[in-house]
């Protein structure tokens, strides 16, 4: 006879490094670690679904990124993608994590690249999900930042939860919309703005081109 299973959320916390207040959630506690980078409006707590099924085996960290969910924010801040990878490689060195894999979401994937890029030895490696291809030179980043800045004022007017069963909206499973409502509106405005501006003027296709970790990219046959 067994006893229950250990929980697979271990804690969340805070930790000071590229001197600033970075949260993280972690859940495992055993194995390669992997940390979790976000997308443009998604925090840590949106992410904890995958971190679950990863912390079988893995120590799961999942960030928030500046700017969002309880990470530090405000008008002190650079948003730019630079910023946000010093952020992963000085909360990586924190941590001792040592040799470690990064799961980078969307802008997160940008921001795993670029940390890739600058500190290659400590990386195992790098999974990019659905990581926007846009850049100098390159097609324009296909959505508009307009509907997720109204959505951003909902949020922080308390409609998140209204907003997001609209009949435009992602038919994502109940606690999902529950979880994207809760959390939302902690985005600074100004975060989504900056990050949305770099999908364009950010050459990712360079950082690309001089990786020397071991990288796998996962894209959706169907977004939303």
């Amino acid at each position: 006879m067994t006893g229950d299973p250990a929980p697979r959320l271990l804690y969340g916390a805070n930790v000071r490094a590229n001197g600033i207040r970075q949260h993280y959630l972690r859940f495992g506690g055993s194995g390669p670690a992997i940390v979790i980078v976000p997308g443009i409006s998604t925090t840590a707590a949106q992410w904890a679904f995958v971190a679950e099924h990863l912390s079988d085996g893995h120590d799961v960290y999942v960030l928030d990124v500046r700017g969002r969910g309880l990470s530090e924010g405000g008008p002190h801040l650079s948003y730019s993608l630079d910023a946000c990878a010093a952020d992963l490689a000085a909360f990586a060195d924190v941590l001792q994590l040592g040799r470690h894999t990064i799961l980078g979401h969307s802008m997160g994937a940008r921001i795993g690249i670029r940390a890739a890029r600058w500190r290659a030895s400590s990386i195992e490696q790098l999974i990019l999900v659905d990581p926007p291809v846009s850049g100098p030179g390159r097609r324009a980043y296909p959505i508009s930042i307009d509907p997720l800045l109204r959505l951003l004022q909902r949020a922080k007017r308390g409609e998140a939860d209204i907003a997001l069963r609209g009949p435009d909206a992602p038919a994502w499973p109940e606690q999902h919309i529950r979880t994207r409502a809760e959390w939302l509106h902690t985005c600074d405005e100004r975060a989504l703005i900056e990050a949305h501006k770099g999908f364009h003027s950010d050459d990712i296709h360079f950082d690309l081109a001089n990786l020397t970790v071991r990288t796998a990219l996962v894209v959706a046959g169907r977004g939303g």
